[in-house]
C-alpha cells in the first residue's frame, strides 16, 4: 500500500498541509517541526510525487538548454561538454533537471524552443549563444519568460541577465602579445559573424592592430564554422596569398586544431613559420602537438553561473537583471615564439 501525505500526517502528529509546506521548503516551518515531518517520512519511507507537486505548483524544476545548432556538429566542439558540466553541477545543487533542445536549423530550434515555453516544460531557460537579431531572445522577452544568455545580447543588453567574458579585451590581449613577439602580419580566423562572440574578438583584434599603427588587410579575417574542418578551411585561403601571414589569432581551439593539422600535412611547421593564439582552453590545448596558446574563459564557470542566475530569476521575478563576467586568462604555450 502507497504511504500518502496524511499517513506522514498522522505520523508526526502535523496537518497534511503542514507535511506539504516541509516537502516544498517552506522558510515558514520551523526547523524543529520539519526535522520532525522529515524523519516521519524517513520511517514510512514516504517519497514525494513530485510530478505530482509540479502540477500543482505550475512548476518543473527543469531548465530548458537551447543548444545553437544540430547536436552532431555541437558537440564535436568540446566548449560545450565543459559548459554542460558547470550548468548540470548548478542546477543539481537546486535540485533542477536539465533539459536540451537542439535542431538543424535556426528555424528549427525556434519552434522547439515555443514547445517548450508553450507546453510549460520548462521554468526557464539558457540561451548557449548570442546571435545578431536573434528571434528566440526577442520571443522569449515579449513573454516576459525567464531566460539567461551565455554571452553578450546584440540588443537590450541592459535588460537581460547574461554571463560572458570580455571578449573584446580577451582578443585585443592575444593580438598585442603576438605584436610583442615582433609580428606584424596577423590574421583572424573567426566563427560566424552573426555570432556575437565573433564580432567582439574580431573588433578586439582589429583595436590591437590600429593600436600598433598596422594597417588592417581585409584578406587577413576568415569566418569559419567553429570546427576543425573549419580551421582547416580557413588557413588553406590564407596560404593563397601572395604574403602570408607570420601569425594568427584563431577564435576557437578545434578550428585551432584544424589548422595545426593543415600546416603539418604542408611542412610549415609551428611556431617556427606561424604562431597561433587561440580560444577557450579546452583539454586538447594541453595536448596539441605543439601545445596551444590560448586563452582561458573558464568555460565551467560561465556555465554555472548561468544556471545558478537563471534558478534566482526563476525563484525571484524581481531578481535583478545581472551582466557577468567572468575574468580570462592568456596561457602561454608551445605554439607562440619570436617572429624569426
Amino acid at each position: 500500500m502507497a504511504i500518502t501525505i496524511k499517513d506522514v500526517a498522522k505520523f508526526a502528529n502535523v496537518a497534511p498541509s503542514t507535511v506539504s509546506r516541509v516537502i516544498a521548503d517552506n522558510p515558514r516551518i520551523s526547523e524543529k517541526t520539519k526535522k520532525r515531518v522529515r524523519e516521519a517520512m524517513e520511517e514510512l519511507g514516504y517519497h514525494p510525487n513530485f510530478i505530482a507537486r509540479s502540477l500543482a505548483s505550475q512548476s518543473t524544476e527543469v531548465i530548458g538548454l537551447v543548444m545553437p545548432g544540430s547536436a552532431d556538429k555541437t558537440f564535436q566542439n568540446p566548449f560545450f561538454s565543459n559548459i554542460l558540466r558547470g550548468l548540470s553541477e548548478s542546477a543539481h545543487e537546486k535540485n533542477y533537471a536539465l533539459q536540451m533542445t537542439t535542431g538543424k536549423t535556426v528555424d528549427e530550434i525556434y519552434e522547439n524552443v515555443v514547445h517548450m515555453v508553450q507546453g510549460g516544460r520548462v521554468d526557464g531557460l539558457v540561451l548557449l549563444n548570442s546571435r545578431a537579431d536573434d528571434k528566440i531572445m526577442e520571443y522569449l522577452r515579449k513573454r516576459d519568460f525567464p531566460f539567461v544568455v551565455i554571452g553578450k545580447p546584440y540588443m537590450h543588453e541592459e535588460e537581460i541577465t547574461h554571463v560572458d567574458n570580455d571578449n573584446f579585451r580577451a582578443s585585443k590581449e592575444a593580438t598585442e602579445y603576438l605584436l610583442e613577439l615582433g609580428h606584424e602580419s596577423i590574421a583572424f580566423i573567426g566563427g560566424d559573424l552573426s555570432l556575437v562572440v565573433t564580432i567582439d574578438r574580431l573588433l578586439g583584434y582589429e583595436k590591437a592592430l590600429r593600436i600598433a599603427g598596422i594597417e588592417l588587410n581585409n584578406q587577413y579575417v576568415i569566418h569559419e564554422e567553429f570546427l576543425r574542418e573549419g580551421g582547416r578551411e580557413a588557413i588553406s585561403e590564407l596560404l593563397k596569398l601572395s604574403d602570408h601571414p607570420t601569425a594568427l589569432v584563431v577564435a576557437d581551439d578545434l578550428m585551432a586544431l584544424g589548422v595545426l593539422n593543415t600546416l603539418a600535412e604542408l611542412n610549415i611547421s609551428v611556431p617556427e613559420d606561424i604562431s597561433i593564439v587561440s580560444f577557450n582552453n579546452v583539454l586538447f590545448a594541453e595536448v596539441a602537438n605543439p601545445q596551444l596558446t590560448s586563452v582561458d574563459i573558464n568555460i565551467f564557470t560561465l556555465g554555472y553561473e548561468a544556471a545558478k542566475n537563471l534558478i534566482l530569476k526563476i525563484n525571484n521575478p524581481n531578481e535583478p537583471v545581472k551582466r557577468i563576467i567572468i575574468p580570462h586568462k592568456l596561457i602561454i604555450r608551445e605554439s607562440s615564439a619570436k617572429k624569426p
